[in-house]
């Protein structure tokens, strides 16, 4: 979805009575406002898995930026001068290839900004083109501890990253749940495998034994030989850290194998309602998931008031907390162009670095660090009910 940029043409008054069409509109092409014009509607990405197996989570990007956007605009704009925030979708399917093409697209567009990608492979194949073009990222969702690792001026996230999830999911294993052999699943992704790896080092500093550490495969159906290893280990519990389709699979298929005493954990990317439908309420039944706060679980008044209006616009409360965090994404770039009287991306990045104690819906946002990252660390577990709904865990 884009729109042109608005151009303002006066009348062309002919002065001889023979001049071409094509020097017409010559003129008017020099006289039409170009991405840079003080006149130009302002251009904000919104890239994410619009399709595909992780639709729910771009698809509540999208829901979440254009609610704000009409609000903004309904205001007269950010900066109150009528120019509007015109959103430019790009669905990248969750894959590095197509999200680099979804990057050149939404660069070649003209986009001073972009909220996204889901996934830290799609975002790791973004960023350096948005960073050469000088444009601000700011990815909701993508953990991976490497993204800022590069040097990027311009890349912020607005989720915690993978190796504080690893140390809190370490801390519980030791603390909470008195595990001395463990193991630890991952699908090889940038994000599952560096969780998987953080989680590792942490365990062993707690004085945990790894006794397994394996992949799967993305969209592998049967587990049989990860769960033969997982029950020759001796592990008493297992951390699953890639996405919530292979991980409802894994649980099941250990729990028919004869699992049960094995505790099945898994990270943010399980924390979703898909998860226990595809496990089945009987085998989802007491794991343990790390991951952000959910929707209904967040009561400030920039939550409450968000959730209400997603409701009012969609008929449904947003189901990820990763829809909220898109959310405060949009609403840093906003308060940004708001605060700097500025589109210019360089004035955007230099607000957002400086900011402090900005009242997101996610939770307050302490600020950000010179790599991006947001600095705090905001992790809970949950536990699957017996009924498949997620309740916070209370040892």
């Amino acid at each position: 979805m884009s729109k042109v940029w608005k151009r303002t043409r006066g009348w062309v008054r002919r002065t001889r009575p023979l001049v071409s069409l094509a020097l017409v509109l010559a003129v008017l092409a020099a006289c039409a406002p170009g991405p840079g014009s003080e006149r130009a509607d302002i251009k904000i990405g919104v890239q994410g898995p619009i399709t595909g197996q992780w639709a729910l989570e771009g698809l509540g990007f999208r829901n979440a930026v254009a609610l704000l956007a009409d609000e903004i605009n309904a205001q007269g704009g950010p900066l109150g001068d009528g120019r509007s925030i015109v959103l430019v979708e790009g669905d990248d399917r969750g894959d590095a290839d197509e999200a680099r093409r979804v990057a050149e697209r939404l660069i070649a567009e003209g986009v001073i900004a972009v909220v996204g990608a889901y996934n830290s492979d799609a975002t790791a194949a973004s960023a350096p083109l948005y960073d050469e073009a000088g444009i601000v990222q700011i990815t909701p969702s993508s953990t991976a501890t490497d993204l800022t690792q590069h040097g990027y001026s311009r890349f912020f996230r607005v989720c915690y990253l993978d190796d504080r999830q690893g140390l809190f999911v370490a801390s519980l294993m030791a603390t909470e749940l008195h595990v001395k052999r463990a193991a630890l699943v991952h699908d090889g992704s940038l994000y599952a495998r560096g969780l998987a790896e953080w989680t590792q080092r942490y365990l062993q500093e707690e004085g945990i034994e790894v006794v397994y550490f394996g992949a799967v495969t993305p969209g592998q159906r049967d587990f049989t030989p990860v769960i033969q290893a997982l029950d020759e280990s001796g592990a008493e519990a297992v951390y699953f850290t890639a996405y919530w389709r292979e991980a409802g699979l894994l649980v099941r298929q250990m729990r028919e194998m004869g699992l049960d005493d094995v505790r099945f954990l898994a990270g943010d990317a399980v924390n979703n309602p898909e998860f226990a439908q595809i496990a089945g309420a009987e085998a989802a039944a007491g794991s343990l998931i790390s991951t952000f706060p959910l929707p209904r679980d967040l009561q400030s008044p920039e939550a409450v008031a968000f959730g209400s209006a997603y409701e009012a616009r969609y008929g449904e409360a947003p189901q990820s907390i990763y829809t909220l965090m898109a959310a405060d994404g949009f609403r840093l770039l906003v308060d940004a162009m708001k605060e700097t009287g500025s589109v210019d991306p360089a004035d955007l990045a230099a607000h957002l670095h400086a900011i402090q104690d900005y009242p997101g819906i996610s939770g307050p946002i302490e600020g950000y660090d010179e790599k991006g990252d947001r600095m705090g660390a905001g992790h809970v577990v949950y536990v699957v009910t017996e009924e498949g709904d997620f309740e916070l865990f209370k040892p």
